[in-house]
């Protein structure tokens, strides 16, 4: 359960984000009710601050999606999952394009996802930039700020589809 929450939810949240930004990501496709995989040099739980850890090259695998850091935290209140933190070299990898990060967190409670550090989406040769990504899960609104970055601006670049050329009439 604790990986399903890693994956779907990040990965729902930083690829709706994508979406906003990024033109044509679809999430349409992934089938939520897949087997998920967790894979980690190492895993610790600490039933006093109910926080348990996988270290070390982690990888959430969920169908086609996969979600890649140095260490995902997890938090329980209750018996549930309430907060979950994905930290170094934080890369959520679809068929529809990647999202990176230094860290991200997804709050259970606000049901809001923030990836920070040098946020990166890129969608096919479509890219952009800034240090703070937030996402509103319940109103699919995001906010991508660049506090830090040479002139504290988001960047940009979006690549037109090549043109298509006429059939050649006689």
């Amino acid at each position: 359960m604790t990986a399903r929450f890693i994956l779907a939810l990040c990965g729902a949240v930083l690829f709706a984000t994508a979406a906003a930004a990024v033109d044509g990501v679809d999430l349409g496709g992934h089938d939520s009710g897949a087997p998920i995989s967790v894979t980690a040099d190492a895993f610790t739980g600490d039933f006093q601050t109910k926080v348990g850890t996988y270290s070390g090259n982690v990888i959430v695998a969920q169908g086609t999606f996969k979600l890649h850091a140095d260490q995902v935290r997890v938090a329980v209140a209750n018996g549930k999952p309430s907060r979950i933190i994905a930290t170094g070299h934080v890369l959520f990898d679809a068929p529809s394009g990647t999202a990176s990060g230094n860290a991200g967190t997804y709050n259970l409670a606000s049901r809001d996802v923030t990836l920070t550090g040098n946020v990166v989406l890129t969608k096919d040769k479509n890219i952009m930039r800034g240090t703070k990504l937030v996402v509103d899960l319940d109103s699919g609104k995001a906010s991508f700020t660049a506090a830090g970055m040479p002139g504290g601006r988001v960047q940009g670049l979006f690549v037109p589809p090549p043109k298509q050329s006429k059939p050649h009439q006689k």
